[in-house]
């Protein structure tokens, strides 16, 4: 799982028919004081996440596809299982 931005939106003419209905985003990985990474993905969105959403990524084909299509085998590696309210970190000297 990683925690990440949502970028937007991305367009497909055709998606493969278990896909149907459900929404590809273009995500970015952040660290969790929220700065930018340099990893890129796209996941499919099962928790209706919006632009600038700041989300929770499974990263692992059974649960990224029973996440998004409610069946198994689909062939998903992404997917957004869950949207960010915030983040409570301890501070450095309490580490």
């Amino acid at each position: 799982m990683l925690i990440a931005r949502v970028l937007g939106n991305v367009v497909a003419t055709q998606k493969n028919q278990r896909y149907e209905g459900t929404r590809i985003m273009l995500c970015r990985q952040i660290s969790p004081e929220g700065e930018d990474m340099d990893y890129t993905c796209l996941a499919l969105d099962s928790v209706n996440a919006g632009e600038g959403d700041i989300v929770i990524i499974a990263q692992e084909g059974w649960s990224a596809s029973t996440a998004t299509t409610g069946k198994p085998g689909a062939a998903i590696d992404s997917a957004i299982v869950g949207v960010v309210d915030y983040v409570d970190l301890l501070p450095k000297a309490d580490l």
